[in-house]
């Protein structure tokens, strides 16, 4: 009676399993393998990670060239051999390489207008009447401000010395909008794209009873695709000490608290039969109960492990005073 009791009473047990649920109403129908649905447009959370790229900018005036910008520099009435009508690198030391005929000229620090005067004066010392036109092409904040952000614990990402948006809770178009209206204190008409490049704050649990040795919780991160299969691949199959035994348990947003729980048929999803391959939504748990004989046999082995610990702690006392015994007498014996 007690091995019997102990094989039934302390392990998980399957409560839901499918001949006992009764079928839900069509409106209810769950989405499944060959029925997906599409989810609701993404909202930005802690701790998604986007990619913004700065598409077009137009710094505001008075600009100062830097370090790494690029400029368009078109000029009249240059050498037949030597023109110059190209795109150029302000390098790091803050010149323009005009060529090796013109040499160069350092415009870091300066305005459209000035640094056109110095490139003008450059070109003085070997042509006659040069007509420079210089604009930006590419400014080197475009490249500071392209590049992946966390969505942080507060919401917002951090565009470093563009200051901080807010961004949880909103949609892509959304937080494009509110970066862009963030970088327009700093340029004329900023276009901005942004893309997640991570999907993490919205995900599904797999929860895998541990047969009496504790229960293992897994996240995954929904995309918008994920079945049961799916989610079992993701754990590289069932277990050793896992049973066919699972279910969904799906969240539900009611005051009375309904179970809202999805039996799975995993011989069937396997064998290609897609009724209970369930399409997993954010918040889901996916839960696979233990195999019972496992559960039982490791409930016996926590019972009687303890048993035999003081048992074999009592031999060894029992022992041990008896070997004293037998030295003791022993001793005396050499003494007389």
């Amino acid at each position: 009676m007690t091995v019997a009791a102990a094989l039934t009473g302390c392990h998980a047990i399957d409560f839901y399993t499918p001949p006992l649920q009764a079928d839900l109403p069509a409106e209810a129908t769950p989405p499944r393998e060959l029925s997906m649905v599409s989810l609701p447009e993404y909202r930005l959370q802690p701790p998604d990670i986007l990619r913004i790229e700065l598409l077009k900018v137009v710094p505001r005036a008075p600009y100062r060239i830097a370090a790494y910008d690029i400029l368009q520099i078109e000029v009249g009435g240059t050498m037949p051999e030597e023109p110059i009508n190209s795109y150029f690198l302000v390098e790091s030391e803050g010149i323009v390489t005009l060529g090796p005929a013109y040499g160069v000229v350092r415009v870091e620090g300066m305005t459209f207008d000035e640094a056109t005067e110095a490139v003008t004066r450059q070109l003085r010392k070997l042509l006659q009447r040069p007509a420079v036109s210089l604009r930006l092409s590419r400014s080197a904040e475009t490249q500071e401000i392209t590049n992946s952000y966390l969505v942080q614990p507060d919401g917002s990402v951090n565009l470093r010395r563009y200051g901080m948006v807010r961004v949880a809770g909103k949609t892509i178009t959304e937080a494009r909008l509110a970066v862009q209206e963030q970088l327009s204190q700093y340029f004329d008409s900023p276009q901005v794209t942004i893309d997640i490049a991570h999907y993490v704050s919205q995900k599904y649990c797999v929860i895998t009873a541990g047969a009496g040795m504790g229960e293992n919780i897994q996240t995954f991160p929904i995309t918008g695709r994920e079945t049961v299969l799916d989610a079992i691949a993701r754990l590289e199959g069932l277990k050793q000490v896992s049973s066919k035994t699972m279910w969904v348990a799906r969240p539900t947003p009611t005051e009375k608290g309904e179970d809202n729980v999805l039996p799975v048929d995993f011989v069937g999803i396997t064998q290609g039969l897609t009724a209970t391959n369930y399409q997993l939504l954010p918040g889901d748990r996916l839960y696979i109960v233990d195999d019972n004989l496992v559960a039982g046999e490791n409930y016996l082995t926590k019972v009687t492990q303890p048993i035999e610990r003081l048992l074999n702690l009592s031999g060894l006392g029992t022992s041990t005073i008896m070997n004293m015994q037998t030295m003791g007498r022993g001793y005396n014996a050499t003494r007389r």
